[in-house]
């Protein structure tokens, strides 16, 4: 049953637009979107550091790399994929040291990679393309593979990740691969299954300060299926995820219609998993082969379904005894999670559906004029939200009492007469928000502040299908202030600390800064977090296409 926790991430995206010059933020007219085309087009690999074009400065502190993962090659030979998220991935390493910054890629050599490019045509099926039979087999030979289990790819694009003293890129599925940082080598691939009954991880775990590791992926089996916790020890003389155990196993409300989930919270002492109403249908999973379905159309949004959140102890797997609903909702990145007066205050990104996944089909990301405008304003927009789950809740709390249990937050808790305890959220965002089309790729100064009562954090912007602008958001006050360029789309961006800083915000944004025009050139972007205006960039002399998430590594 590998097969069932297939590569399903998404980016969610957004509208309307703002343009922030020397800090003034001036909303822009609302016209036809630009061809972004490009940024989905297959691109070389850069296999050799080259250098880079500085414009203003390069602090001297910033030592170490960015590296960044996303879709790179989009077809192999007449075959193309159908879904952005198909792509091969392609690694990219940012290096600074003493103000220069060299660039370098590379496509990830995972078996997909190299079966497809060996038979020139796209033989692993990926999320939304569904790969064609051998056309060497004999017709009985195809009739009966319509009838074995899909297998999961290793196609490993949606980010880079730690487990120990290793670093890996990983999609979904229940295969992430080792990655040498210094070289971009792909070397070792594991397998989760092979150490702990889980069948894939997200591609977003949370790390405590010492290094133990936490994630969560799916199990399926005669009992139903099962949200599990996982945590990944920190011993640094064992290689690999020897001692990953599951510490608590959540079971699905729908054992055949689990939810999909991208990432979860995390505090000090507790895991809270969301379960939200982006359903997979494991019947339609299991008969993919027979029907011609890609993983993509085995989801579905059902919006009579609550948003869930699960809480457990992290250090005893024990599950509250009060689950904490809300209104339908989906979400894919939270911000952070922090515990405060017997609470847990868990940050989100959220949509108001989750029907997102067939908007990022090639096609629609290929349309232009009218057609793109209409697939652009089809897309739920996603907004920052703040829920407050308060821990002493029981099944003895009374109903129809209202619990706004932290002064800082108008968030709520209610318990209802049905028995469900109910959250509404506090809106962490203004106006600036709303216009430029909601908020998402969240990232925070997470040495700082991860688990912790925080005060900022950024984002991209979306008046287009992928990152507009880059945004930082005051969580106490809603303010935000915003960078943005025409004719550029900004990636996730990644805080890094200034050395020995003792104020939250001290230090810079590193994003990676795409264009879709021939004359424009790919930068990596370097913003003062504080003031967030530039202090500098780095003009990269080759074309990079949009892609997903990314870390900085320090330089030790």
């Amino acid at each position: 049953m590998e097969f069932i926790y297939s590569a399903l991430y998404n980016i969610p995206v957004l509208k309307n637009f703002i343009r922030a010059e020397k800090n003034q933020l001036c909303i822009s007219t609302e016209g036809e979107k630009e061809y972004i085309a490009p940024l989905f087009q297959t691109v070389e690999e850069t296999p050799h550091p080259i250098s880079t074009r500085i414009t203003g400065t390069i602090p001297g502190w910033i030592t170490g790399s960015l590296f960044r993962n996303g879709p790179g090659r989009f077809e192999f030979g007449n075959d193309k994929f159908n879904h952005w998220f198909d792509g091969m991935a392609l690694m990219h390493q940012f290096t600074i040291k003493d103000g220069n910054v060299t660039y370098m890629s590379k496509f990830l050599q995972s078996d997909a990679y190299k079966s497809n490019e060996s038979e020139n045509r796209i033989v692993v099926s990926e999320f939304g393309t569904v790969a064609m039979p051998d056309p060497c087999k004999s017709m009985f030979q195809r009739f009966v593979s319509m009838f074995e289990m899909p297998k999961p790819s290793d196609n490993g694009n949606i980010n880079f990740v730690k487990y120990k003293k290793d670093f890996y890129v990983s999609t979904e599925t229940n295969f992430i691969q080792k990655v040498d940082l210094a070289t971009l080598e792909t070397a070792e691939k594991v397998d989760w299954s092979k150490y702990i009954a889980v069948n894939g991880a997200t591609a977003h775990p949370h790390y405590d300060p010492d290094g133990t590791t936490y994630n969560m992926g799916n199990s399926y089996g005669k009992q139903g299926t099962f949200y599990n916790i996982i945590k990944v020890p920190a011993q640094e003389d064992e290689d690999t995820l020897h001692g990953a155990q599951v510490i608590c196993s959540i079971p699905a409300s729908d054992r055949w219609n689990p939810s999909y989930y991208h990432s979860f919270g995390m505090t000090e002492n507790y895991i809270v998993f969301i379960e939200q109403p982006i359903k997979l249908n494991i019947t339609k999973i299991l008969t993919c082969n027979i029907t011609g379905s890609p993983i993509s159309k085995c989801m579905h949004w059902d919006p009579r379904c609550d948003t869930v959140f699960h809480v457990a102890s992290k250090h005893t797997g024990e599950l509250h005894p009060v689950t904490f609903h809300t209104q339908a909702n989906s979400m894919f990145h939270q911000i952070n999670a922090y515990e405060d007066q017997n609470c847990i205050v868990l940050d989100l990104c959220c949509q108001d559906n989750g029907e997102v996944f067939q908007i990022y089909n090639l096609q629609n990301l290929h349309k232009s004029g009218k057609a793109l405008e209409e697939v652009y304003h089809s897309v739920p927009k996603s907004f920052p939200k703040r829920y407050v789950l308060p821990l002493t809740a029981t099944s003895e709390t009374p109903h129809g009492i209202k619990i706004n249990p932290l002064s800082y937050s108008t968030a709520k808790a209610e318990k209802r007469s049905d028995g469900k305890l109910w959250c509404t959220p506090e809106n962490l965002y203004d106006n600036t928000i709303k216009n430029i089309g909601g908020l998402d790729f969240p990232a925070i100064n997470y040495s700082k502040c991860n688990t912790k009562k925080y005060r900022y954090f950024y984002g991209c912007g979306f008046q287009h299908l992928v990152g507009s602008c880059l945004v930082k958001v005051d969580a106490d006050t809603k303010q935000a202030k915003v960078w943005q360029e025409d004719g550029f789309y900004p990636s996730e961006p990644v805080f890094v600390p200034s050395p020995h800083s003792c104020e939250e915000d001290d230090g810079v944004i590193l994003s990676a800064v795409v264009s879709p025009q021939q004359g424009k050139t790919t930068f990596l972007h370097i913003l003062d977090a504080k003031s967030f205006t530039e202090i500098g960039r780095a003009e990269v002399p080759v074309k990079m296409p949009y892609g997903f998430h990314g870390i900085f590594v320090p330089k030790m």
